[in-house]
């Protein structure tokens, strides 16, 4: 029986004290998330739901002063975890994209575990303000992300009006591609390098 891709991540700053823990193969239905921010919590949780995750986040920052610093390193630290988690990478898919509609909007994802931090963001947020948190907000997250996790993604709106799905969608669709592209489906690590 293999191992359980787990992981615990836990990052403290002056700004922040971020807890994480992750497992790839659970099924979505243990999903909890509080950072103290309503709409990113709901984004997280698509995320875990989506993503078939065991999914724990919890966070604590300086929401006085701006909702960056949470936002930014609770993207560091997923995506800490998620690297944790994968390991050697051994037999997963690597590869995997997604296009994933909310309504009237319409968001493509690619993604690599190529172990090279590298983030394409090309998502329209069309609001200022969805509530109380600013959607620019996101890129700072996915990009957070992406360096933790060591994994090349690019994420393109198509389409869409509302900001609250546009963004939404994105989370789901990143979602799916992880599910698919941390999948183990074969021997040996999926790289002519070996290692990835």
């Amino acid at each position: 029986m293999s191992a359980p891709r787990t992981a615990e991540q836990h990052r403290t700053t002056k700004e922040t004290d971020i807890e994480v823990r992750v497992g790839l193969d659970g099924d979505g239905s243990d999903v909890h998330a509080q950072t103290g921010i309503a709409f990113f919590d709901h984004m997280l949780e698509q995320i875990g739901k989506h993503g078939g995750l065991d999914l724990d986040v919890r966070a604590k920052g300086d929401l006085d002063v701006d909702l960056h610093h949470t936002v930014e390193d609770v993207g560091i630290t997923l995506g800490t975890a998620l690297r944790e988690a994968l390991g050697d990478k051994f037999g997963v898919r690597r590869f995997a994209d997604a296009l994933v509609p909310l309504d009237e909007a319409l968001v493509q994802v690619a993604l690599d575990l190529s172990g090279r931090p590298f983030l394409t963001y090309d998502i329209d947020p069309v609001a200022e303000w969805i509530g109380t948190f600013d959607p620019q907000l996101m890129e700072e997250f996915w990009k957070g992300l992406v360096d933790g996790a060591r994994i090349t993604l690019h994420l393109r709106s198509v389409s869409g009006r509302n900001g609250h799905h546009v963004i939404e969608a994105s989370c789901k669709g990143f979602a799916r591609a992880l599910r698919d592209a941390v999948r183990v489906e074969g021997g040996g690590v999926p790289s002519t390098k070996g290692v990835l």
